[in-house]
């Protein structure tokens, strides 16, 4: 008996996995129960193989709780990655719960998905808002927001000079990894302007041109290039970047948009590996050439994540994660603006808080885009980068003081700094900047549903790290508020309410095991 129901709920797991494919949204099993945390949260469903050793993230140390009396002002980096939702994706729907805490990136998170902040007007180029209210799940706090959306630009408008870099190793060689990767950029290029122009560098043991300067109108041939690739050999992966910048140079288009985007698990053993290395030598490239430098991640078991976020941070480009085709048409076609054309660089986030007000705060996420106020006001440092259309989500929890909700006008002032492009009439490096206050005008107590879904990702993403912040988090009072949201119109959100309730199932599954042992 005992037998049997095991082998039931890991079949009952394996068909909600098949069941969610990413957005668009599944529809995920009402009757779920209550349930303990189980270790916290770690541990592999049973019928599910892999090995995640092989898998390394950037080390999370949480911000803590900043007294405003002694440090009122907070600065980090922006950027509007979202790899870490897509990976978390492919954990929860390959059967895993003993997800790396460093994974769990909560800015990522949410801003893989889009808001209705207002957008920029006037031919500006960033736009502002913001929203305080009550924590739904630490009654003791309040969350504060930051909504950040850049202007859009149509895509057919920009001329773009891609080099595809792909890790064609034999570390690549599953379905999930290099096949996936020939699908995806298939799809790029069904979407390119005519006069845009293409190359493909791959690298192994070495690297090696395929395909030089093709234009966007000779689809056939681009296509051809990419379907004949296959997997095998070592990780030479520095001097694929290497050659990869030479050929953007070759091909570089004045005023265009100037790409490599690379395709990898992450994992380079030949040539410059260390993290250290790896980023001063990025950051040389990036700057000598004025090549942007983008990164996605693919496959499971192998994904350097460190080492692709470095690359992409100093390469002034985005680090995505593709998990399946779903999300390849989303990043490479649907929001292919976003992902390829940049409007703003070197975005800085400067916060004031006023202590009379404020007694403490703490920024969510951006742990490693931390900046110190030199950093912040010095306009030659490097900064994060915003593609066309891209929303950013930045959340604050505050402690307020007694008088704050009845007599505060000020709690904070925002101020924004950042170089516009090319692209949208800027010339890259003049620095330009934008404000916003915060006041009791912006505090509701009842939530919008752009708040209560913003909580909802970051106390799910607490629960997932056992966060010493998760609070009074409830993983059935999470979905509960969920359940009251109408996201009937947001795939993506309705998605990520399913894959909660999947969450919650595989932890109820695993408990009763255990229980039955």
């Amino acid at each position: 008996m005992k037998n049997n129901a095991r082998i039931l709920s890991v079949l009952l797991i394996l068909v909600l996995g098949i069941s969610l494919v990413g957005c668009p949204a599944a529809v995920a099993p009402d009757n779920i129960l209550g349930a303990p945390m189980v270790d916290g949260y770690l541990g592999m469903m049973g019928g599910v193989e892999g090995d995640l050793s092989g898998e390394d993230y950037t080390e999370i140390v949480e911000n803590a709780f900043v007294n405003a009396a002694e440090t009122p002002d907070s600065y980090f980096s922006i950027d509007a990655n979202t790899a870490s939702y897509p990976n978390l994706r492919r954990y929860l729907q390959q059967g895993y719960l003993n997800i790396p805490k460093d994974a769990v990136r909560v800015e990522e998170m949410l801003n893989y998905f889009d808001y209705d902040y207002e957008k920029p007007t006037d031919g500006s180029v960033l736009a502002l808002t913001s929203s305080v209210f009550d924590n739904p799940y630490n009654p003791a706090t309040k969350l504060m927001t930051i909504g950040l959306a850049a202007q859009e630009i149509e895509f057919k408008d920009i001329r773009n000079n891609l080099v595809f870099l792909i890790d064609v190793s034999g570390s690549m060689y599953s379905e999930d990894k290099l096949p996936l990767v020939q699908q995806s950029f298939s799809m790029l290029v069904e979407n390119l302007n005519p006069e845009d122009r293409v190359s493909i560098v791959t690298y192994a043991g070495s690297d090696k041109v395929v395909l030089k300067g093709a234009f966007g109108y000779e689809k056939q041939k681009i296509l051809a290039a990419i379907e004949d690739l296959k997997a095998g050999g070592s990780t030479a992966g520095s001097a694929g970047i290497t050659t990869a910048y030479e050929i953007a140079k070759e091909c570089f288009i004045e005023g265009g948009n100037n790409r490599v985007i690379l395709a990898t698990d992450g994992d380079f053993n030949v040539g410059v590996t260390g993290l250290l290395d790896l980023e001063t030598f990025i950051k040389h490239k990036a700057q000598s050439t004025g090549v942007t430098f983008s990164v996605f991640g693919f496959g499971t078991g192998n994904l350097k994540a460190d080492k692709m976020e470095t690359l992409a941070l100093n390469g002034n480009g985005t680090y995505g994660y593709i998990d399946s085709l779903t999300e390849a048409r989303r990043a490479l076609v649907e929001q292919i603006g976003g992902t390829l054309v940049t409007v703003a660089k070197d975005v800085k986030a400067g916060i004031s808080f006023n202590p009379e007000y404020v007694e403490s705060y703490r920024l969510i996420g951006y742990e490693n885009k931390l900046l110190t106020e030199d950093q912040f006001n010095d306009s030659s440092t490097d900064a994060g980068e915003l593609g066309s259309g891209h929303t950013v989500t930045v959340v604050y929890e505050v402690i307020l003081t007694d008088k704050a909700l009845s007599e505060g006008e000020r709690f904070a002032d925002v101020k924004i700094k950042y170089k516009p492009t090319e692209n949208v009439g800027g010339d890259s490096e003049t620095e330009q900047e934008i404000t916003l206050g915060i006041g009791t005008e912006k505090y509701h107590a009842e939530l919008s549903e752009s708040d209560a879904f913003v909580a909802s990702v970051i106390e799910f993403a607490l629960i997932l790290r056992d966060s010493e912040y998760k609070g009074d988090s409830n993983i059935n009072d999470l979905i509960a508020r969920l359940d009251a949201l109408d996201l009937t119109n947001d795939e993506c959100k309705d998605e990520f309410k399913a894959l909660v309730k999947l969450y919650k199932e595989r932890v109820d599954s695993l408990e009763r095991m255990k229980a039955e042992q």
